[in-house]
């Protein structure tokens, strides 16, 4: 039985434009149509005898499930870390979670922000190390390397085919020494994939972490679920130490080792690397979105409004609601330091994006100021919000596609578009979509407070309070 385990949450590498922590890679679609975490599912799908594992942050859930619902993927189990704790103790709770029901599945671990560009390549790579780690052995996918890399870390692999034995981890190198394992061969970068039997990990890792899988047991053991969302106990967790896998276990086990695999990958850790893996002009240039380019050459371009590029060469402009980056190519990480004064300044642009995902849809910020704050309101179909009350703001209504259900004290009626209502402070009011269509509508708050936490909670499908 094998089960797929898609990592969306905790250290990996942020790539929207100034906010990093708010809009992780892995929910963008930044390499085709699907956002790279339904990419990553729709790879191993063929291959899946379960329903995922997901791994993510709180604050992410329904980005994961909406996502994963768009593509018909099995209803998943969303693990929810309230904290980051790196990898190691994140696929402790998948594997705990993929052995509650009595199962002991393989388990294909996934970060969910990879490029594989040679999909079959890769699916044929899991079977042939399907054996191995059935006999016991933890599996990970070393990348054939075609360049002296030295953003990634390595391993040196036995001699031998096929899947064998890891003889070391290797820290990212210098160049000098990245040059010399390419030359010398039988070094492989580490991809950050692995297959390897629940019961196997869980086995090593408590005989090199034992607190570590203790605090993810009581964690599990503590966890509220709500739906498909297994929410690890706060106290239980934060006990927990943070290590990545490579540290807590593959370097110090036996049991390590490695499959050498070509398939295109590319673990696109920032907007440059988006570049050398998106398809490409006779200039060089990488676009996603609408972009003009003129006399521009090996330039990458992510754009929701109309952006231009003229007469420049090795830059990288990303524009979207929230910010505008523009970076030469070769000084893109730099954006680590722009974070840095954001948070500095106390700026919201470096922690929150501006569209927020809820179970019933999504709000968007589009204007604020003294007094006012405008959203854009998106509700599913058949989804409602909780019944509530504002103390410090009122509320306008303005439907302009679909069908809304409001309720307002003791009045129900439905709004069609062009439709509007006004919602007073402290009136009880719900909105609910009872159409087979997305219900979107503008709302206008007015009041002196407009924070989310001036909500008083009534009734909510969803076990919020």
């Amino acid at each position: 039985m094998l089960q797929p385990v898609l990592l969306s949450g905790g250290s990996g590498t942020r790539l929207w434009p100034l906010s990093r922590e708010a809009y992780p890679k892995q929910f963008l679609p930044l390499a085709g149509s699907e956002t790279m975490l339904q990419a990553t599912w729709q790879r191993v799908q063929a291959l899946a005898d379960a329903a995922p594992i997901v791994v993510a942050g709180e604050e992410h859930r329904f980005l994961v499930a909406e996502q994963l619902r768009q593509i018909g993927a099995p209803t998943p189990a969303i693990v929810l870390e309230p904290a980051g704790r790196n990898t190691a103790p994140a696929i402790a709770a998948a594997a705990m979670q993929a052995m509650a029901g009595g199962d002991d599945p393989l388990l294909l671990v996934l970060p969910s922000d990879h490029v594989v560009r040679d999909a079959d390549a890769f699916r044929a790579a899991v079977q042939r190390a399907m054996p191995a780690a059935d006999a016991g052995a933890l599996v990970t996918f070393g990348i054939v390397p075609d360049a002296p890399e030295t953003g990634f870390g390595y391993i040196q692999a036995a001699a031998g085919e096929g899947v064998r034995k890891v003889l070391r981890f290797v820290e990212k190198p210098d160049a000098t020494t990245a040059q010399a394992y390419l030359e010398a061969g039988g070094y492989y970068w580490n991809s950050g994939m692995f297959l390897l039997r629940a019961s196997r990990y869980l086995q090593e890792l408590t005989r090199f972490q034992p607190t570590m899988v203790a605090a993810v047991q009581a964690a599990m053991e503590a966890a509220a679920r709500d739906g498909d969302f297994i929410r690890l106990d706060k106290t239980a967790f934060a006990a927990c130490p943070a290590d990545s896998i490579d540290y807590a276990v593959m370097e110090k086990t036996d049991a390590a080792a490695v499959l050498p695999v070509d398939i295109g990958w590319n673990d696109v850790g920032s907007w440059s690397a988006l570049w050398d893996v998106s398809p490409q002009d006779a200039d060089g240039n990488a676009t996603h979105g609408d972009v003009i380019a003129i006399d521009s050459r090996n330039s990458y371009a992510y754009a929701r409004r109309l952006v231009a590029l003229v007469g420049v060469d090795d830059l990288v402009v990303v524009e979207t609601d929230d910010a505008v980056l523009v970076a030469r190519k070769d000084r893109v990480q730099q954006v680590k330091d722009v974070v840095a004064q954001l948070k500095a300044q106390q700026r919201t642009q470096a922690a929150l994006h501006r569209e927020v995902h809820r179970p019933w849809g999504s709000y968007d910020s589009i204007d604020m100021a003294d007094g006012f704050q405008v959203k854009r309101i998106k509700v599913k179909p058949g989804a409602r919000l909780s019944l509530q009350s504002h103390k410090r703001r009122a509320e306008h209504w303005v439907v302009v596609r679909g069908t809304a259900r409001v309720t307002r004290d003791n009045d129900v009626f439905e709004l069609f578009a062009n439709q509007s209502t006004y919602i007073p402070i402290g009136a009880k009011h719900r909105l609910e979509n009872p159409g087979t269509d997305m219900l979107e509508l503008i709302e206008v708050q007015s009041g002196d407070y407009l924070g989310e936490d001036d909500i008083v909670r009534y009734e909510d499908a969803y076990g919020r309070s």
